[in-house]
Parts: C-alpha cells; structure tokens; sequence
C-alpha cells in the first residue's frame, strides 16, 4: 500500500474552510482534491488570510507581522514531528499583489523543502501606490516558488517575463471535479421562452458593474421573448434589485443557493448563462455552467477566454461592451439549434479536457521532481 506523502496547503486569499462561498474557496477545495488523487496528502497550514481590499498599508503591515509569526509557529510544529510525518512540499494557491504569501517561502527554506505555486500573477505597476508592500510580499513568493501552476494564459505572459532560471511554469487550466455536477442525461426541450440565468455575489466593484452591464444589455432585448433567474446575495442586493426593477416581470431572484442540487437544477433548466465577468480571473460559474450543457455569454476579461472557448462552447464579447454583449445574445435566443449544439460541444470539452482526473495527472507530472 502506497503512503500518501503530506503537502502543506495555504490559501492566503481564502481558506478552502472559510464560510462564505465564491470561486476562490471552490478552487482551493478543488486543488486538494486533486493533490490527493495525484498521490499526496494534503494538510490546511495555516488559515491566516492576507486580503487587503483596500490598500491600507498599515494592514498591511500586520498581515505580514502575523505571518511571520505564524511560519515561526509552523517551522517549529514541523521540526517536531517524525521526518516521514513532515510536508515535501509547501502549495500555495493564490497569490497576488492584495494576497501575498509571506510564509510558505519562510516555511519551504526552514524545512529544504520545494515550494509551488498555482495561480499566481504578477503587476508591475502595483510596485508602487498604495499595495506596495502586498506587490513586494507577492513579487518575492513568486521568484522564491520552484514551479508556478498558470491556470489562465491571461497571466502566464507576465509570469514568463519574470520567471528566474531555477522555476519551471507548467499549465493547470481550471477544472471541475464532474462527480459533484453529474449530468442528468438528456437537457429539457427547448421552450418558447428561453431561460437566462446568472450565478454571482453581489458586491460594490467588478461584480455591481457586470450586473450593470448585464441590465443594460437585457434592456435593450425587451422585444425578444425571455426570462432571467439569478442566484446570488451580498452587501450589493439592494443597487442589484434597482438595477433590475424596470424588468422585474422577467426576473426572478433566488438569492444565495449552496446546495448543489437545487443549483444544479437552475443551470440544466437554463438556456443560457450570462455573465459580463468583468475582471474576472476566470469564473468556476462558467465551467459549472457548461459541464451541464448550458451555454455561456461573458465578457472576455483576464483568464476568460481559458475557460470559455469563443464560437466552439458559448460567445465571448468585448469586455464592458454593452451592445456587442446584447448582440452576441440577441443571436443566440434566435438561433435555437445553434444554442442546443454549443451545449453539446461545452459539457463534451468540460468532461474531456476540464475534469479532476486531468487536473491531478497535470499536478502529479508537474511536482513528482520536486518531491521524489
């Protein structure tokens, strides 16, 4: 029987344990799923997050005084333990100039062990203003990491630029573990009115301007016949529901669902996701929504179009466009049998080319050298 080897785990934007659920905690669990079926075992070092929204450096500050305080603490728990019983490996998911990772570098160098990476960015021009201290902490976590994982061609240009001899860059796409979204067969005809749907936190920023967006363009398609269910809550509901009240007779609000059943059901009863996703690093919506054969409209920002495959399993338009996404949706409600065979090819690439398997044989490849 083969001994699972343990992997110190850290999520310095969010914790795959933290209550509030969102990309970045689906992505973390999804990461330890998939280390543990390439082999290892993976163990939650630390939940200390490093979030500065704001570009407050005195936070700042205390984030990194808390973090090497909590890699002295972790240094010393690991030295303790049996050697066979110790990580091979510190993984850090997420990091970046407002989540830096202070601790895995201090932690990997105490301990001779490799340190990686999966999706990291970098920006350069965040090496002064008010994140200067957070681009430092991240710049530094990025030269030290013995592979980076670039889940999204968006950043894997700057990463390259920058990348130190010794580090290696391997592409881990974003994935979905499809157990958890099994498929119930064939999809519901389609019915005279279509279904639209929307799957996003309602918070002031990027997620308020693409439900504006969103609103705008939907306005614009009074004439055409459909209805738009969105699930999501946050700080931002009541601008959201304002937004939307000049529609109201076609929208439906489900506020914040977790079970994955009943959302399930929402995105197989959907026609189409829209999503103008503005700066979106990429949208674990828009896998789930294909993986059920649901069609996807966004915006093509960041590490979207990694994600999305434009023409081929939905339509990506200009990003923040507000007519060209009325456009490209415009042309799908009329085009039922081009709809219907998007779908079929977004759940085919989904379960060929975006699920766990793949993901843990692309983590098992990229870290046996750095553990073996």
């Amino acid at each position: 029987m083969t001994i699972s080897r343990p992997v110190a785990f850290y999520a310095p934007l969010k914790s795959p344990s933290h209550p509030l659920p969102s990309g970045d905690r689906t992505m973390a669990r999804l990461l330890m799923k998939a280390l543990e079926r390439a082999g290892y075992s993976p163990l939650l070092a630390s939940e200390l997050r490093t979030l500065d929204r704001t570009g407050d450096r005195q936070r700042q500050e205390s984030l990194r005084e808390q973090s090497l305080e909590e890699a002295d603490r972790l240094i010393a728990h690991y030295r303790a333990l049996p050697e066979g019983m110790r990580p091979c490996l510190w993984f850090t998911y997420h990091v970046y100039y407002k989540a830096p990772d202070w601790i895995g570098p201090l932690v990997a160098d105490a301990l001779g062990i490799a340190y990686a990476i999966a999706e990291g960015s970098r920006a350069a021009k965040r090496a002064q203003g008010p994140w200067a201290l957070g681009h430092q902490g991240a710049e530094a976590a990025l030269g030290r990491a013995d592979a980076i994982l670039v889940m999204t061609a968006h950043d894997r240009e700057a990463l390259e630029a920058a990348r130190p001899q010794h580090q290696v860059l391997v592409d881990l796409p974003p994935f979905l573990d499809l157990q958890e979204w099994p498929a119930s067969g064939s999809r519901p005809l389609p019915v005279a009115e279509p279904r639209l749907l929307t799957v996003a936190m309602m918070r002031p920023g990027d997620k308020l301007a693409s439900y504006r967006i969103l609103a705008a363009a939907l306005d614009r398609l009074r004439h055409l016949p459909w209805t738009l269910d969105v699930v999501g809550d946050g700080e931002a509901r009541d601008e959201v529901a304002r937004l939307y009240s000049p529609l109201a007779q076609r929208v439906r609000f489900h506020g914040q669902i977790e079970s994955k059943a009943n959302l399930k059901a929402l995105y197989e009863a959907a026609d189409l996701l829209v999503w103008p996703a503005v700066n979106e690093a990429y949208g674990m919506v828009l896998l789930e929504a294909q993986a059920l054969g649901c069609v996807v409209i966004a915006g093509a920002y960041g590490g979207v179009p990694s994600v999305v495959r434009d023409g081929e399993t939905g339509m990506l338009t200009r990003p923040g466009d507000v007519m060209a996404f009325a456009d490209a949706l415009s042309e799908l409600l009329q085009d039922r049998e081009r709809l219907r065979a998007l779908g079929t090819s977004a759940s085919r690439f989904i379960k060929h080319e975006r699920d766990l398997d793949h993901a843990a044989l692309r983590l098992r490849n990229a870290l046996a050298a750095l553990t073996d």
